[in-house]
């Protein structure tokens, strides 16, 4: 019988079927190591030695996916699903296994090895890990599963994102955050998200707050963050699951029909639009449906082991039977409770699915387990990226480095309409890339006041005082196939940490699994800086996200620290070419100088570092008596400014500018690929020879990366101190020693500090008066805030 022609008797066994076998499955991944079918009753030996993973939310997990096939199967719609409470890894393998996808991307895998690898030594994750068919949320870290089906709807109008959020999930401040993306998604050109949340009640040992709180009260909370929440709940049918099947059918397919609704009505009413008629006003703030599923937690375990209670309550949130190798009891409870699936019914002696469940078991792309969304390299495709050369600005000029940037994403966003979305918190006017709103507005689907600007019911910039919610969007946009950019100040990036390390760890992964294609690079933009940040003072203040990355495998991060507006276009553009990597860039937002022309600029990113042999000395001498390296556009200037000093004021010392952009091609060639030879930094950096280094961030990191390079002991790192406060520029590359008096002081005494103590007493001079200035006038000295480089006529490439 087709699936379509199915009754909704037949319909509902041949989901309760799916549902019994995943749970099968699952409880199978968790204890046993062989005797996958039960053909004997369990023995010691069929248990694995050490009990890991997660039975309580698994159920839930179950039910939900095997209704969604349901509809897959019958209709033919598009479906994702985000598997929020991600310890239910084994539920998400065992739907893998039944929709046929396992074994075809693991085609050595039998049952019994299906089950013994499962949080096994060598064998797969705990979690809904990248091993795992279907997955783009791991849930290992929780709260990131509705920014990433979120992220994953934009621009997929066919697409259904099922994200199932845990309600222990549901407490943390980013999932908090994420109920108001529907704010941000556009029902004409995007998907749907449909929100489940699984309210069992119990977190690892205490309850969880929204299945304490009363239902009216419940329901009224989601009604106001704009949902339409339909409720399922066991306890009204006594838990009995096929009535709960019955119940979750109705929920799914009336939900489905308000999404088709409100996607109807929006696209109806956009072709009218678009066709000259007249519209109507659209529904800026439609309604979107979720479904409450109130489950007991653990259900269809075992109800009590040795006296207490365990389904329903925290006590099935892991292993509900512990001790099954030592325990006969337990042992015989476990093989009570595998049987009661009565897995005689549901699998062949391979252990395939049989009988009913077969007719709603969808077919290539269209399984979950398969579906080209959670694996996003197979569909993405390049961007078409604008030629750079309309966007450079003249070297030896002065120009604000995402000023110039933007305009190269307004072009980049009309180049690619649906494959390419800026995201920020309120800030991509701030760090001067309003370019992009001569091309594209900010999506907004609320209400709209007199005064608003850049707002539109659809538009290419997500903005919202979210980082998490942000980051969240982006994982999930990139993830399913496409390309994008997230803004923020540098030091709030911190917001993100941990979540972008957990974004690593799956990167790190995923590049192990043969069948995961590549996705494009995590790009984030850090602008607003440490330097820069002198008028919002100390809390604003602070360069250590780039530790952060920088601690991750480093093969598959960068961090690039342009030195002005044309490198920056540069490493921008090499961004969004290549895959698997997460790409930090730093860059200013105020006006600095442009050292490179954009041809010098193009060559010296893709070398990654170099020797500027315009801005020291080295040529005119013949010799090098001192280093000045620099990284980042603030410190670069700084440095260059100290050479031009020492240019000047001591012409007998030979100075080597070294401006690095990439800054992990200063680690480790034995740990890492990426970073330069040892033969290439010692011609660089000349061991022996001291180096002065102006540092955008923390100094300790470059100690980090370059501690096993040769000349180390002559390495010395001015950088952040942690000295910051409400000041002038100036003064805060004061407070922190990184200023130009101070490298070139630094310079000229490990070159020979008493054949230039006259010089040395200037510097100290220059820079008191320059902090008296600053602290009397409210401003820098002149020549501090207007410096020009003494080294060239007009060009400094010529």
């Amino acid at each position: 019988m087709a699936p379509a022609q199915l009754s909704t008797t037949d319909r509902l066994r041949a989901v309760d079927a799916w549902w019994r076998a995943a749970n099968y499955l699952t409880v199978g991944q968790i204890y046993l190591l062989d005797n996958p079918l039960l053909g004997r009753p369990i023995e010691p030996d069929d248990i694995k030695p050490r009990l890991l993973g997660h039975w309580g939310t698994s159920p839930a997990l179950n039910l939900v996916y095997a209704h969604c096939n349901a509809l897959i199967a019958e209709t033919g719609r598009e479906f994702l699903y985000v598997c929020g409470p991600g310890h239910g890894g084994p539920a998400m393998n065992a739907n893998a296994w039944l929709d046929g996808t396992w074994g075809e991307l693991y085609a050595d895998d039998d049952l019994q090895r299906f089950f013994r690898q499962f949080s096994f030594p060598g064998g797969i994750p705990s979690h809904a890990a990248p091993e795992t068919p279907g997955s783009i949320n791991e849930g290992g870290e929780l709260g990131y599963s509705l920014a990433h089906a979120y992220g994953a709807a934009l621009d997929n109008p066919d697409l259904v994102v099922a994200c199932v959020v845990g309600d222990g999930e549901a407490e943390t401040g980013p999932l908090a955050g994420s109920w108001q993306a529907h704010t941000f998604l556009d029902p004409v050109s995007d998907g749907a998200v449909l929100p489940i949340l699984n309210l069992n009640g119990w977190k690892i040992a205490n309850p969880t707050v929204l299945a304490r709180i009363p239902g009216e009260d419940l329901t009224a909370y989601f009604r106001g963050l704009g949902y339409d929440p339909i409720v399922v709940d066991s306890k009204r049918v006594d838990d009995d699951p096929y009535a709960v099947h019955a119940l979750f059918d109705g929920a799914l397919r009336r939900a489905l029909a308000s999404i088709d609704d409100i996607q109807a009505a929006a696209r109806a009413q956009a072709e009218r639009a678009a066709a000259g008629q007249p519209a109507g006003a659209a529904d800026l703030r439609p309604r979107w449906p979720m479904i409450i599923l109130r489950s007991p937690k653990g259900w269809t375990g075992p109800k009590e082991v040795d006296g207490q209670q365990i389904e329903g309550t925290f006590r099935a949130h892991q292993v509900p039977l512990s001790e099954v190798r030592e325990n006969s009891a337990h042992r015989a409870q476990l093989d009570e409770w595998m049987r009661s699936y009565r897995p005689e019914e549901l699998f062949d002696a391979d252990g395939n699915p049989v009988g009913i469940m077969t007719t709603i078991r969808p077919t290539g792309d269209d399984r979950m387990s398969a579906t080209p969304h959670a694996n996003g390299g197979r569909i993405r495709t390049a961007l078409d990226r604008p030629a750079l050369d309309a966007y450079g600005v003249p070297a030896g000029s002065t120009a604000s480095a995402t000023g110039t940037l933007g305009p190269w994403l307004a072009a980049l966003i009309t180049k690619n309409p649906s494959t390419f979305r800026l995201f920020g918190p309120d800030e991509t006017i701030s760090n001067k890339l309003d370019a992009v709103f001569d091309v594209t507005s900010r999506v907004w689907r609320a209400q709209r006041a007199v005064g608003d600007e850049h707002l539109a019911a659809r538009g290419r910039v997500t903005e919202v005082l979210s980082e998490h919610l942000l980051e969240g969007m982006l994982e999930g946009y990139v993830l399913s196939g496409r390309h994008g950019l997230l803004n923020t100040y540098e030091a709030f990036a911190h917001i993100i940490d941990s979540m972008v390390g957990q974004y690593a760890k799956w990167l790190e992964s995923s590049t192990d699994i043969d069948w995961r294609a590549p996705v494009s690079n995590l790009s984030i933009l850090l602008s607003s800086h440490v330097w820069r940040q002198d008028h919002n003072g100390f809390s604003h203040q602070d360069p250590g996200f780039l530790d952060v990355v920088a601690s991750k495998q480093q093969d598959l991060v960068r961090i690039k620290l342009p030195a002005d507006a044309n490198t920056l276009l540069a490493v921008a553009a090499h961004a969004f070419e290549t895959t698997d990597r997460i790409e930090v860039i730093v860059a200013g937002k105020h006006p600095e100088p442009v050292f490179l022309s954009l041809e010098d600029a193009v060559a010296h990113a893709d070398a990654g570092l170099g020797v500027w042999d315009w801005a020291g000395t080295e040529q005119t001498v013949g010799r090098v008596d001192v280093v000045l390296a620099c990284a980042g556009d603030v410190p670069t200037v700084e440095a260059v400014a100290a050479a031009d000093i020492i240019r000047q004021h001591a012409p007998e010392v030979s100075v080597r500018v070294v401006n690095v952009v990439d800054l992990l091609a200063l680690g480790d060639p034995r740990k890492h690929e990426h970073p330069i030879p040892d033969e290439r930094y010692d011609e660089l950096f000349l061991p022996g020879t001291p180096t002065v280094f102006a540092f955008h961030g923390y100094p300790s990191l470059v100690h980090q990366l370059t501690y096993r390079r040769n000349g180390h002991d002559d390495l010395h790192v001015h950088g952040f101190l942690e000295q910051g406060t409400t000041t002038s520029p100036f003064d805060m590359l004061m407070r922190n020693e990184i200023d130009r008096f101070a490298l070139a002081h630094d310079a000229l005494t490990r070159v020979d500090a008493g054949a230039h103590a006259e010089l040395l007493d200037r510097l100290s001079a220059a820079r008191d008066a320059a902090r008296e200035y600053a602290y009397s006038r409210g401003e820098d000295h002149p020549s501090v805030d207007g410096w020009e480089f003494s080294g060239w006529p007009q060009d400094p490439s010529a």
